[in-house]
């Protein structure tokens, strides 16, 4: 699967029309930034979004005076729940919908070598829960159309099953059967709890920047069950840009947001005959020992 084509040479016949809704949070700048522009190059209508709002029309008018002028900014921070509650009207008021959401906005207090959870409660409250409450928010607006409705969820391959180290965490996730969406957020709670009373450490939850491991590991697992509720009407993906050249890596990486973005477009532009559900994506490439 190739989801890294240049703008000149598409992957795949076009599905979407310049009426086609596409919502990127956090896109003023790194990924998102990029990614928005990617899908404005296609020709879809994107509506950028910031908690910045001065930040956030500038990347907007950045992106109309390049020529791309169905690029929209709407302030939105997904911590707050007025903020949420005001996008999604606006988005049933003056957009009357949407077909793609890409939760691209999170956040880490990480430097590349420490794993501090001062931070824990906003790092969770970013990438998880504000990911969780928009999505619930915009559900009723997504056009449903059998095949293009969408949602991708930006990931980490820190947050897979195979960085926890506790087996009956691990076991809990892995019960597709039995696994809610209350476990999920039972078990973020939990952690934020563990942080708190400084016992986090002898948990086992993964080693490696530990709070945002666990809201990724949260929002892998709260994907895969959206994705099985809302299976036949909205699809539901997580990427994994890898190691990227962004503001939260202080520069390092091995790829530039740009070549992120545009894979990142491929997989939310895939055609419906193509489109999977529930899958982690690690660049381009599903991955099947995720267990997402």
């Amino acid at each position: 699967m190739d989801c890294s084509s240049s703008k000149e040479t598409p992957p795949h016949k076009a599905w979407w029309t310049g009426e086609t809704v596409a919502v990127v949070t956090g896109a003023n700048r790194g990924i998102g930034h990029a990614l928005a522009a990617r899908l404005a190059e296609q020709g879809l209508s994107v509506v950028l979004t910031a908690r910045d709002e001065a930040r956030g029309e500038a990347a907007a008018a950045e992106l109309r005076a390049r020529g791309l002028p169905s690029v929209r900014f709407r302030c939105l921070d997904v911590t707050d729940p007025a903020s949420v509650a005001a996008f999604a009207s606006w988005i049933r008021d003056h957009v009357g919908g949407l077909d793609i959401l890409v939760n691209n906005a999170g956040v880490s207090f990480n430097e590349i070598d420490t794993n501090s959870v001062e931070h824990a409660e906003t790092v969770l409250k970013t990438n998880f829960y504000g990911a969780k409450m928009l999505i619930e928010a915009l559900l009723p607006l997504f056009r449903r159309s059998s095949g293009t409705s969408r949602i991708l969820n930006l990931s980490s391959q820190l947050g897979l099953l195979n960085k926890v180290r506790d087996p009956s965490l691990r076991s809990m996730l892995l019960d597709e059967g039995r696994l809610t969406e209350q476990q999920v957020e039972a078990m973020a709670s939990r952690f934020l709890a563990q942080v708190k009373d400084g016992t986090w450490q002898d948990h086992g939850w993964p080693a490696v920047w530990t709070d945002y491991a666990v809201s990724k590991l949260a929002l892998n697992a709260y994907s895969r069950l959206l994705a099985a509720r809302l299976r036949g009407a909205v699809a539901v993906n997580c990427f994994c840009p890898g190691f990227t050249r962004t503001d939260m890596t202080r520069g390092w990486g091995k790829r530039t947001a740009e070549e992120a973005g545009r894979v990142a477009a491929g997989l939310a532009l895939l055609p419906p005959a193509d489109l999977p559900t529930g899958k982690f994506f690690k660049w381009s490439t599903p991955q099947l020992y995720s267990k997402l």
